[in-house]
Order: structure tokens, then C-alpha cells, then sequence
């Protein structure tokens, strides 16, 4: 058996739904029988500080639960961005929403840049569902999760009324992969 580690980033600003985002990865990953860590901060200011979730992903033991060296990164806002771009693997995968984050500090091999917000907004009618889009981008991107379990998993978070407009944001995300 391969033995891997994959670390996920997400990050942006409170009220983005990024912790929800990575407490979806981290419970879709249990489904898939993975070992996984998940870890949260924010900041003192609910909406609008900084905020982010790291998740772990493993078929081995997670000695360390706290992501150092990315292998996927979302970045929601150019803050999260600028702090948090030089933590990713020189393969890592970084995925920005293109209307925030305007400005690379370096170059980014594998970079997905999508204008999240607007297409969200235009496609779903509200920019709520953004981390779900922006969730279902990168997992099917990373390989890891399948369709079914990321479906589950936001089943099994989310209130029922919730699940209609974020299992279309999901869809819409896988789309948004090109994969």
C-alpha cells in the first residue's frame, strides 16, 4: 500500500463559510475510510476577519494535526493569499477566487483561478454557497473524495434546508474543476 498525506488549506475572511468548508472535507474523508484531522482559527472579528480550516487527509497515522506544507490551498481573499502562499508544496495546487485576489507573490505552478463570488451569485442567486463551490472545485481536483461521500458529508453538516441550494453548489463546483 502507497502510503500519503495530503494537507488542505482553506482560508479567506469570516463568513465565508470556510470552517463549515473543511468540517465537510474532513467528515466526507471519514466516509471514505481516510484517517483525518481537521483544525480551525479565526479571528476576534466574526465576519470579515481572517479565517481558516486546515484539513488532513491520510491512509497512515496523523501524528501532527496542523497542515504546514500544503498540497491544496484556497485562497478567498488576497490576505489569505499573500499569507499563506509560500506554505504551498512546490506541486501543491492553489485555487483563488479570481474578483479577490488579483496579485501573486510568486509563481504558482498548479493555479486555478476562478472568479468564485461572481459566478456563484449569477449561477445560484447568492454568494452564500461560495464555499461549497469553492469546496467541490478542489476535491475534485485533488481525486480524494468521491462525488458520493462530499455529498453525504454535506447532508450529514448541513440543516435540510440548506441541502437543496448547496447540493447545486456542489455540481456547480465539480463543473468549475474542468475535471
Amino acid at each position: 500500500m502507497n502510503l500519503f498525506r495530503k494537507e488542505f488549506r482553506l482560508s479567506g475572511s469570516g463568513g465565508q463559510g470556510l470552517i463549515s468548508a473543511g468540517i465537510i472535507l474532513a467528515r466526507a474523508a471519514v466516509i471514505e475510510g481516510y484517517k483525518v484531522t481537521q483544525t480551525q482559527s479565526y479571528g476576534p472579528e466574526a465576519r470579515g476577519g481572517s479565517s481558516r480550516a486546515d484539513v488532513i487527509i491520510s491512509n497512515n497515522e496523523i501524528y501532527f494535526p496542523e497542515a504546514q506544507n500544503f498540497d491544496y490551498l484556497i485562497a478567498l481573499t488576497q490576505e489569505s493569499c499573500d499569507k499563506y502562499i509560500y506554505d504551498l508544496r512546490e506541486e501543491g495546487v492553489m485555487l483563488v477566487d479570481a474578483n479577490y485576489v488579483k496579485n501573486l507573490s510568486m509563481t504558482v505552478n498548479n493555479l486555478i483561478e476562478i472568479d468564485f463570488s461572481d459566478i456563484t451569485l449569477e449561477k445560484l442567486g447568492s454568494i452564500l454557497p461560495m464555499n461549497i463551490v469553492t469546496l467541490s472545485c478542489i476535491t475534485r481536483v485533488s481525486g480524494l473524495i468521491s462525488d458520493a461521500s462530499l455529498e453525504k458529508a454535506i447532508k450529514d453538516t448541513l440543516k435540510p434546508s440548506l441541502h437543496e441550494i448547496n447540493l447545486k453548489a456542489m455540481k456547480l463546483g465539480f463543473e468549475l474543476s474542468g475535471v
